[in-house]
């Protein structure tokens, strides 16, 4: 990508927006590289570093790769993800109001805000502004106008034939792009820095303004998982797990994932210390130039301990048993399998995941997983706090006490 861009002659609202260390309209120079967003006042007074506040004009910068450095004059109002995880990630820091669309609505799994108290976005808006279903079309991003575009440039390029020049014509007359392709590592078009979840949520805490509710997520998350970690089995008492992907109910064959893909999608099988089935038989993973499909012959050779099977996430727990695991279990092949004989086949979670996502989907693998640690999978035992995820998505960021424990 180019690191230049074209500027207007007539001065916009966007003619304060540093894309790539360029400036968009006169005057406004680009800030510091660096990953911290330092805000700058502009009151006349010795300048300072900061947050934004309401009574005070403020520039920070922040980045992230590819854009870089992005300088903008005020904290984003309007603004749309590609993806279900950065959305996510809007939705923990507060903004979700000003989401105005999504890059795939059907892929954004919106339903686990249900169990937080007073926690919602608008499906109907979003379903209704799908880039998506529009084919990425940049008439609907004008037609959109948002300040800012939580998505990796580079994947417009790649996946959707745009050209620099097309990115570049929407950062000058629209808003600019900031994010990074992170759910999975392993297209060859991708050949600068990934970030971890908690890191590309970091970045875009920045974006908006909202370090404290980051950090309020990290910590909670932090918490979350050393309690899970202390508690699982030891290492030699985990199973190993075959991830897949397929959509019927009635599945033959399957698109097989690599589990030593560190890409965010996969992020709780990590935390959750489990072993790729797949390791040493040199079965290449879904989105490789290779990509192989595996049948039940092929699944009894590895002969997996647990099963999980993505593409099924509008099911619940009872639906999916009642269609694919029963399937399985009438099958002349799959039924031989010793996950399909245990009955531990299981829904396997997002393609696209952000911290809330991640703290339900963690929560679920470790009840799929350990059920004699962490309780069922569709039981009523809760691992983490719906309450204080609410809180602090609504803005309480303190730290509360530590309930202690009941002796058991």
């Amino acid at each position: 990508m180019s690191d230049t861009v074209e500027t207007h002659d007539a001065p916009t609202r966007r003619d304060y927006l540093t894309y790539g260390g360029a400036v968009i309209g006169a005057g406004l120079l680009a800030g510091c590289a660096g990953d911290s967003p330092a805000a700058t006042t502009t009151t006349g007074e010795q300048p300072t570093t900061g947050q934004p506040t309401e009574t005070e004009s403020s520039r920070y910068t922040v980045s992230m790769e590819p854009v870089g450095d992005l300088t903008l004059e005020s904290i984003p109002e309007k603004w749309i993800a590609y993806d279900g995880g950065y959305a996510d990630m809007g939705v923990a820091l507060g903004k979700g109001d000003g989401m105005t669309g999504i890059g795939g609505a059907g892929r954004y799994y919106t339903q686990v805000y249900d169990e937080l108290p007073g926690v919602s976005v608008d499906r109907d808006l979003l379903e209704t502004n799908d880039l998506g279903e529009a084919g990425m079309s940049k008439e609907l991003f004008y037609e959109l106008d948002n300040d800012v575009h939580v998505m990796d440039p580079q994947m417009l390029i790649n996946w959707f034939d745009w050209s620099e020049a097309d990115v570049a014509e929407i950062t000058e007359n629209v808003g600019p792009f900031f994010g990074n392709l992170i759910f999975r590592r392993e297209d060859e078009w991708h050949d600068y820095r990934y970030y971890t979840l908690y890191e590309a949520f970091e970045k875009v805490a920045h974006l908006f303004g909202e370090q404290e509710r980051y950090a309020a997520f990290e910590a909670l998350h932090d918490e979350f998982i050393a309690t899970i970690q202390t508690n699982m089995p030891p290492a030699d008492d985990r199973p190993n797990v075959l991830l897949v992907y397929e959509g019927s109910n009635e599945p033959e064959e399957f698109s097989p994932y690599r589990l030593n893909d560190q890409g965010t999608s996969k992020k709780q099988w990590h935390d959750l210390g489990v072993s790729d089935a797949l390791a040493g038989t040199g079965i290449q993973g879904l989105s490789t130039t290779d990509r192989s499909r595996i049948d039940y012959e092929t699944m009894l050779e590895i002969d997996p301990d647990v099963i999980m099977l993505r593409a099924h996430e509008r099911q619940s727990a009872a639906e999916f048993r009642d269609t694919v695991l029963a399937f399985m279990q009438e099958h002349s092949v799959a039924r031989e399998l010793t996950a399909v004989q245990n009955e531990q086949v299981y829904r396997g979670g997002y393609l696209f995941q952000g911290p809330i996502h991640n703290l339900f989907l963690t929560e679920r693998g470790a009840q799929q997983l350990y059920p004699d640690v962490f309780g069922e999978e569709d039981g009523d035992e809760q691992l983490f706090d719906r309450q204080r995820v609410a809180d602090i998505v609504a803005g309480d960021v303190s730290r509360p006490q530590l309930r202690e424990r009941p002796e058991s």
